[in-house]
């Protein structure tokens, strides 16, 4: 993997093939569609359906159990190990949601843009994954990267970031990782076919997660689950609400040791 960690640090990014395979991929597929319907029909509710094409968020807290079978792949996968030598620490899921890349379509991810709203320099904070559902090209949407942006806290210019940036093109299954101060966009799907992304930002466990998991799966699936995927979808990262849950042995802690 040193070349992966050779690129995070030269140009904020790289690109792991085949952490997925392509039967699994047409199953998660499937329940994108399904989780879209869900989260179309309240952002239509709630009307902000005119920029949120596309989009579906907080995948993992849905009933469906592929989203979690994904993250067991992932703890199972080097990919894990490799994720905590980045931080230098334990970390946990900030957020865990996917793209519809529509024909045409515009929606607010497609905006120039980082997913940390201030620049943490050397320091790891956060970092994006973005896994392939799809075989993704420069026609169908590849996301734009702006390679060696995540070492400059200063704002590119739109014009130029579009003309400079690099695309991430890869095959299904493939996973993209970059530093979260890296600033990118996502591209416009000029084909006919949908294309489909999972994205999900990883943290240091001290942050705030965009959804409290842990209390949307519910504490009865603890026992499936390895120690590993506990720790980064945010079970030994909690905050307890009473003197009951805060006065606990070191095992049961809601905020274990090692998560700094």
């Amino acid at each position: 993997m040193n070349k992966h960690t050779e690129n995070l640090v030269n140009i904020g990014y790289t690109i792991i093939p085949s952490l997925i395979d392509n039967e699994f991929a047409t199953k998660i597929n499937e329940s994108i569609s399904r989780s879209y319907d869900l989260c179309r029909e309240i952002q239509v509710k709630n009307g902000i359906d005119t920029v949120t094409d596309g989009t579906v968020h907080h995948l993992i807290a849905s009933s469906d159990e592929l989203y979690l079978e994904l993250i067991n792949k992932i703890c199972k996968s080097s990919i894990f190990s490799f994720i905590k030598d980045y931080f230098g620490s334990n970390y946990i899921i900030n957020s865990y949601g996917g793209v519809i890349n529509l024909p045409l379509t515009r929606s607010y991810v497609t905006n120039m843009h980082r997913d940390i709203r201030f620049f943490s320099g050397d320091f790891p904070l956060m970092l994006n994954m973005l896994i392939m559902l799809d075989d993704i090209n420069i026609d169908n949407g590849a996301l734009y990267l702006l390679a060696g942006s995540h070492k400059n806290g200063n704002k590119p210019i739109v014009e130029d970031f579009f003309k400079a940036s690099h695309r991430a093109v890869g095959k299904t299954g493939d996973v993209l990782l970059f530093n979260s101060n890296l600033w990118h966009a996502a591209g416009v799907n000029q084909t006919a076919d949908i294309t489909r992304e999972i994205t999900i930002t990883f943290t240091k466990p001290f942050m705030k997660q965009q959804l409290d998991y842990p209390r949307a799966i519910g504490y009865d699936k603890l026992e499936k689950m390895s120690l590993d995927t506990q720790q980064i979808i945010g079970y030994l990262a909690r905050t307890p609400s009473d003197l009951e849950e805060w006065y606990q042995p070191p095992s049961k802690r809601f905020y274990r040791p090692g998560q700094d």
